[in-house]
């Protein structure tokens, strides 16, 4: 396994986020969440939702990562970058 992300890698990384539908998601869980229907997850602000997604096979944990992954890419990519910016100018 690789140990370095290069600079391309992280690049591809954004750009396939910034191609999701538009965030943020959250994880709806049948009984957890809200009492009827099957889960989902909501994309979009509550004033302009996108198209729910379902999923088939996904277990809660699977679809609360999956649903979390869209804002926390685009925080992990800021990070990295900010992080290396500072290595840059040490």
């Amino acid at each position: 396994m690789k140990d370095i992300l290069s600079d391309a890698e992280l690049t591809e990384i954004e750009s396939r986020a910034n191609r999701a539908s538009r965030g943020p998601w959250r994880s709806y869980v049948e009984g957890r969440d809200h009492t009827s229907g099957s889960g989902f997850i909501m994309t979009g602000p509550e004033e302009m939702r996108g198209q729910d997604i379902e999923l088939a096979g996904a277990s809660v944990a699977d679809q609360d990562f999956i649903a979390g992954a869209r804002q926390d890419i685009p925080a992990l990519v800021n990070e990295v970058r900010r992080l290396r910016d500072l290595l840059r100018v040490a």
